[in-house]
């Protein structure tokens, strides 16, 4: 059986002072747009390419919630998560 994967990601700037939330069903070629600055918007207007968390989910739906409740959360929160996974807030695409 081949499962599709959704993935839930974090993005931020070189400095880490900016934060985009976002999903995909293909992380690659996201982030490849995302650091290449391929879309216009958020990402490109503030230099946002820097992957610090992502995470895979099973559906859409599932991915589509996932992105609205870490959106809601305050800065902090978020740092948390990030935190979490990659304490030193590297960035993660070379894992890809």
């Amino acid at each position: 059986m081949n499962e599709k994967l959704y993935y839930v990601y974090i993005l931020t700037n070189w400095n880490n002072k900016v934060m985009y939330v976002g999903f995909t069903r293909d992380l690659t070629k996201r982030i490849y747009e995302h650091k290449n600055k391929l879309i216009d918007g958020f990402t490109k207007k503030y230099n946002v390419f820097k992957l610090v968390y992502f995470e895979a989910v099973k559906d859409v739906i599932s991915a589509i919630t996932r992105e609205k409740e870490i959106k809601g959360w305050r800065r902090n929160k978020k740092n948390q998560l990030v935190d979490q996974m990659n304490p030193e807030w590297h960035d993660l695409s070379w894992r890809l």
